[in-house]
């Protein structure tokens, strides 16, 4: 188990590097939504239905309307739209 979490630590970030705003934003919503589920419930089916609703939750409010373009959150919390970086 310890081994699978140092895997994990490393190669995650490296994953995450190469991905769009949209997906970056989707992979943090899965992974909140997972400690929170487990926290919630203390099972793996809390883990799994956590992951499954904040990353299909994050990927409806990330989502740009308009081709190349995503949604950004600011430090006070207000969504805008920009060129992807």
């Amino acid at each position: 188990m310890k081994n699978l979490l140092i895997a994990s630590l490393l190669i995650v970030p490296m994953a995450l590097t190469s991905c769009t705003r949209t997906e970056k934003n989707v992979t943090l919503g899965a992974a909140t939504g997972a400690v929170i589920g487990g926290v919630v419930t203390g099972r793996t089916s809390g883990v799994v239905a956590g992951a499954l609703i904040g990353g299909v939750t994050m990927a409806f409010v990330s989502k740009s309307k308009r081709s190349g373009y995503c949604v950004y959150r600011d430090r006070r919390g207000r969504l805008h739209e920009a060129r992807c970086r």
